[in-house]
């Protein structure tokens, strides 16, 4: 498409009336203001976020604003607004004096007609606080009139129309022609269509009622109007204009962005400016590891399995369907996913509804974890060379402290006898942990916890070993890189670097790790343990939905009385974590509910849209250094050959505490209780 024939620069030319008129005004500004009504200024821009394939996923700022130079947009897109906004505007000196008559005409006829030209819209949008556009008197009139004017004797036309193009607004907090375009349409502004070009035009009369994806038929209507006045105008051919018309009204979806997380672009920005990098002032380019398609798959899971809890028969609470504007007293919900070997963020969601709860939950929440807090306590015992077959008895148990008595339980409110560690923390028996807590010594546990990552404090109560302590989401979940790296936790990473106005980098995050936890054989015999909780324990409904030949190996958590559920999940690619419960702690349900029939398919759910279902042997060779036996899972010792098929396990070990050579650590273990080699 040639350039817009109707679209050139003239020359201004003086209007003796107008001054006349505009002489009646009063000053533009207070005596203590320090910049005119007249003046152009850089209004404030924000800075854009980049998930780690390029795509734009949100924006930091008061107002999404990117400023792009006139020189830089097709012709028809200024000239779109031009020809609906100010016909005359190459013609007069700020005021439209043949505007003003036909309006004066119109208003005595019954009709009615604004004659602001683009300078005066311009001026006020610029100066609300100098020249206020509600104001509908005489006076404010003149005093927009004046700073037009002289506008006008200070600046080109090309400065004012580019200027009213990067001010205006386009509704959703999105200002200027390149913010709308990317937001409307997915593409800077020096790409759209003619008729793209016609929508935008379409909006400053107002952004609410021409919305393009609100509104689509009410949009195309205004569009085909532009349209014609732009070929009227001789700005584009008839043809040009009929071939624009016949064009759907599209729009990006998602406001443009590749993921919806504004969570996730909330902890950035705080990252940046702890950073010392003001993205809030805008200019800022800001690169992360955040996967659109995980991040997609995050928010639907998350969205659809808490709706779907919500419609069971029997829900007692508020839903987010129909609660009462201003609360969030429905059922909230986190997700975090990490890469597993970099510690990448790559999904983030901090509730449910970021517009009327934009507290992040997921970085800022303190919940209990309930018994997904229970695999660092069996890492401190696998690390103290307490093996895998251990037995110890699921029983009733009293333990006093500080004069208090405490009595650990299990959810199914039964005690299934002896066991050996693997099964216990397959089927989440309470008293198995609260013993090993005591054995080991909670100073060895809290300690195990630290170089774990945990940072909230854990209290040294028998009670912590079930998840009592308090913690944040984002850095629990973190916690549980121990089991992706063999040992070594690491540190989430949010942003990867970031670029100033002139695309200098200005701050580079290397990737971070804490000193190894355990050692790599630890920890891989603790993440073999936790594959039996997904294949046969409490997170069975993780391996109901991911195929058998996807590694998954991770923990449930329900804690007292239902308030807090939990999975935490380790897989070749992603170590992840979710979250259910409510803002203030109260039961979900009386019963039916747990971490992992709740919690667990969120997990699974998201990994299986986003394309994390994939096979991988990567588990499958122990690192030197860890010894197999054939045992029978019903008294943890080595099987013999009358033991029955499906008695039979591989059970691993740390080299040195296999069967035979277990008997060396026989009289510490025997204060455990009753443990059968």
């Amino acid at each position: 498409m040639r350039p817009c024939r109707g679209f050139r620069r003239r020359p201004a030319r003086r209007v003796s009336i107008l001054a006349a008129v505009v002489s009646l005004g009063i000053a533009a500004r207070p005596a203590s203001a320090q910049v005119e009504a007249w003046q152009l200024i850089t209004p404030p821009q924000s800075s854009q976020v980049y998930a780690r394939d390029g795509t734009l996923i949100g924006e930091i700022g008061k107002e999404w604003r990117t400023i792009v130079s006139i020189k830089t947009l097709p012709a028809y897109l200024p000239a779109a607004f031009v020809a609906v906004e100010d016909q005359r505007f190459y013609q007069h000196n700020g005021v439209d004096i043949v505007g003003i008559a036909g309006a004066i005409k119109d208003n005595l006829l019954g009709a009615t007609r604004g004659a602001s030209t683009i300078t005066q819209l311009l001026v006020g949008n610029m100066h609300p606080d100098l020249i206020n556009r509600r104001d509908i008197s005489l006076s404010r009139k003149l005093r927009e009139q004046r700073a037009a004017l002289e506008m006008e004797r200070h600046y080109s036309k090309e400065q004012i129309l580019e200027a009213f193009l990067n001010q205006i607004s386009f509704g959703h907090g999105w200002f200027g022609v390149e913010s709308a375009a990317r937001h409307y349409f997915g593409k800077g502004a020096a790409q759209v269509t003619l008729a793209e070009a016609a929508t935008l035009a379409a909006m400053p009369k107002s952004p609410v009622q021409y919305d393009p994806a609100r509104y689509p038929d009410r949009s195309r209507a205004r569009r085909n109007t532009i349209l014609d006045l732009m070929a009227g105008q001789k700005m584009v051919t008839a043809a040009e204009a009929a071939a624009a018309k016949r064009e759907p009204v599209r729009t990006a979806p998602n406001g443009g962005v590749s993921a919806p997380s504004p969570y996730f672009v909330d902890a950035v920005r705080a990252q940046a400016e702890r950073a010392g990098i003001p993205v809030s002032q805008g200019g800022y380019r800001i690169f992360t590891g955040l996967d659109p398609a995980l991040q997609n798959a995050a928010v639907s899971a998350l969205r659809d399995e808490t709706s779907a809890i919500e419609q069971r028969p029997g829900w007692k609470h508020t839903t987010l369907a129909n609660h009462p504007r201003g609360t969030t007293d429905f059922l909230q919900g986190a997700v975090v996913a990490l890469d597993a070997m970099t510690g990448d963020v790559r999904a983030l969601v901090g509730g449910r509804t970021y517009v009327e709860a934009p507290f992040n939950r997921a970085t800022n929440g303190l919940r209990q974890p309930g018994s997904s807090f229970k695999p660092i306590v069996y890492a401190t015992a696998i690390a103290d060379s307490i093996p895998a077959n251990t037995i110890v008895a699921d029983t009733a148990i009293e333990i006093n402290y500080d004069r208090q008595s405490y009595r650990p339980g299990n959810s199914d409110g039964v005690f299934l006898g002896q066991m050996t560690l693997r099964d216990a923390i397959a089927k989440s028996r309470n008293p198995v942990a609260v013993q090993l807590w005591e054995q080991l010594g909670a100073d060895s546990v809290i300690a195990m916890a630290r170089r774990f990552g945990l940072s909230s404090a854990i209290a040294p109560y028998p009670s912590s070993a079930i998840g009592a302590s308090v913690v944040r989401p984002l850095e629990f979940v973190a916690a549980y890189t121990v089991f992706a790296t063999l040992g070594t936790p690491l540190q989430p990473r949010f942003i990867t670097r970031i670029e100033d106005r002139e695309r200098r980098t200005v701050f580079e995050q290397s990737l971070q790790s804490l000193p190894p936890a355990i050692s790599p054989q630890a920890a891989w015999i603790v993440r073999d343990m936790m594959r039996d909780v997904v294949e046969r324990g409490t997170a069975t409904s993780v391996r109901r939905i991911l195929p058998a030949n996807v590694p998954v190996a991770g923990k449930t958590g329900t804690t007292d009385d239902n308030t807090d559920l939990w999975f935490v999940g380790v897989t070749p690619k992603i170590v992840a974590g979710v979250w259910l419960g409510f803002d203030r702690p109260q039961p979900i349900a009386d019963r039916g509910v747990a971490g992992g029939s709740l919690a667990g398919p969120v997990f699974a759910r998201m990994l299986e849209r986003a394309g994390y279902a994939t096979g991988s042997d990567a588990w499958n060779t122990p690192p030197d250094g860890v010894t197999s036996v054939v045992l029978d899972r019903l008294s943890g010792r080595p099987a013999l050959a009358e033991t029955p098929d499906d008695r039979r396990y591989l059970e691993y070990f740390m080299a040195g505490t296999e069967p035979g050579a277990l008997r060396v650590h026989a009289r510490r273990l025997f204060a455990l209780g009753p443990i059968v080699f």
